[in-house]
């Protein structure tokens, strides 16, 4: 009996060996950026001992990685979320800049990095903390992209009777080189700026000013091949010069070559 008692013990210890042996990174979901102590498992090493292995990037150089590190842990993309919504204009009645964020939900393993966490766009509010209207006598023309229009028409509910609008088509006669640097991920939409190229920009509430019915800068008045200056918001460097062309009740040019009064 005391014999059957030790083979029965025997047994168990080799089953819970076994067990061990194929712990390693894969089946405990261990990867760890850097050298980390704690970041260990149980299970055969590249020396073909078995004993306690690491899982973190460190293991590589000290020879004490879990023999499935490699299938593991090597080459783990950056998985971030979903952009945040846009937050307010960081200052109120003039050209600034908005920010929207994302955070990491898997950290990479090996050299790849995380793709950029927080972008900026430019941005305008036409009423002040205290709600009141600012004065909308901005000049030169200011433009953002098209796509900015989405969000603000979210921000803002247009009643039934509100003039939605209408467009405005330049063609652009010159053009800073600062807007053809423009590598932040918020001013790459600057690129599709280009001379002699003809854009669109709407007009639409809030830059539509309810007693004249317009928005500043859109060349209403301008004599013939006069030239008229606007600037981009969220890179004040990027600015030009272009001439009104026609004005339409809805913009006709691809969605590339269309902006927005701002």
């Amino acid at each position: 009996m005391y014999r059957g008692s030790i083979l029965a013990v025997l047994a168990l210890w080799v089953v819970v060996y076994f067990k061990q042996a194929d712990a390693g990174c894969l089946k405990l979901g261990l990867c760890c950026i850097g050298r980390n102590l704690s970041c260990t498992s149980t299970g055969w090493r590249p020396d073909r001992s078995f004993g306690t292995c690491f899982c973190d990037q460190a293991c590589l150089r000290t020879l004490d990685c879990c023999q499935d590190y490699n299938e593991a842990c090597t080459g783990l993309p950056c998985t971030v979320s979903e952009w945040s919504s846009w937050s307010g204009c960081s200052k109120p009645c003039k050209s600034t800049y908005r920010v929207r964020s994302r955070h990491i939900r898997q950290k990479p393993t090996g050299s790849q990095r995380c793709p950029p966490l927080v972008e900026k766009g430019g941005c305008l509010d036409y009423w002040n903390e205290q709600g009141i209207e600012c004065s909308q006598e901005i000049v030169p023309a200011l433009i953002t992209a098209e796509s900015f229009g989405k969000a603000r028409r979210k921000r803002l509910a247009l009643e039934e009777n509100e003039n939605t609008g209408y467009c405005v088509e330049f063609q652009l006669l010159s053009l800073a080189k600062a807007c053809l640097h423009a590598d932040s991920p918020y001013t790459q939409w600057m690129h599709r700026l280009r001379k002699g190229y003809r854009v669109c920009v709407e007009c639409q509430p809030p830059a539509l000013n309810p007693r004249s019915q317009r928005c500043y800068g859109d060349g209403r008045g301008a004599k013939r091949n006069q030239m008229l200056h606007f600037q981009v918001v969220g890179n004040p460097r990027c600015k030009g010069v272009w001439k009104h062309v026609r004005q339409l009740d809805t913009c006709s040019c691809p969605s590339v070559h269309s902006f927005l009064f701002i």
